[in-house]
């Protein structure tokens, strides 16, 4: 089978340029035997592409313009649905061609045949070990985070009733020193009223000789007179 790609090697249109070595360049990266087919300088080329490109893919003047592909006789699409075919790495698909051993494309078509089939390798099943190994190991995970998480909590409902414990303590020392400040003032009150209490005394003593020294007076007085 040959892939043909229909180029125009005159075409003044550098959009239409650049699209056609981007055709041709990935082809020849993934050496994909194609030929080229000029439009431009053969008239034989140009009528038979535009003859058998579909008639859903023609624009709506009816004339397509390169690049166009085919696959001998079978139309594989133009520049935009072989871009397309590109960024999914199905561009064998695309061309009706078998993808290589070992290429993306072979990958993944076995990959979705498995799929299909509902069978694995070796390798899906040691994928599978691995995802389960995974899974368990976060559930580990899980579970020793949650054990830290309730040593965490443990730790720091201590941490507050030692914080609880220490202003009690500090309490009681105030309420203690408090009490012996308040007993220290009541005994220099008790020293101080006995202290006014003594002089109260003393004062009443003194009148009371006073007054006996007075009548002394008196008396010896009234004897002289007598």
């Amino acid at each position: 089978m040959v892939i043909k790609v229909f180029l125009a090697s005159s075409s003044g249109s550098t959009a239409i340029k650049k699209k056609q070595q981007d055709v041709v360049g990935f082809l020849e990266a993934l050496k994909i035997d194609y030929a080229p087919l000029d439009i431009a300088s053969n008239e034989d080329n140009r009528m038979w592409m535009r003859e058998n490109v579909p008639g859903e893919k023609k624009p709506t003047n009816g004339i397509p313009l390169p690049p166009q592909i085919f696959n001998e006789e079978m139309y594989c699409g133009d520049y935009d649905t072989f871009f397309e075919a590109k960024e999914d790495n199905t561009v064998y698909e695309f061309l009706g061609l078998t993808p290589p051993p070992g290429s993306k494309e072979a990958q993944q078509a076995e990959k979705a045949q498995k799929l299909h089939n509902g069978s694995g390798t070796e390798e899906d099943l040691d994928d599978d070990t691995t995802k389960k190994d995974l899974v368990e190991a976060e559930q580990n995970g899980d579970a020793h985070t949650e054990e830290d998480s309730g040593e965490k909590a443990e730790t720091d409902a201590q941490e507050e009733n030692a914080e609880e414990k220490e202003p009690a303590e500090e309490d009681e020392e105030s309420r203690k020193v408090a009490e012996e400040e308040e007993q220290e003032e009541g005994e220099e009150d008790r020293v101080e009223d006995n202290h006014l209490v003594s002089e109260a005394e003393d004062d009443l003593v003194s009148e009371e000789e006073e007054e006996l020294r007075e009548l002394e007076e008196e008396e010896e007085q009234a004897s002289e007179e007598d």
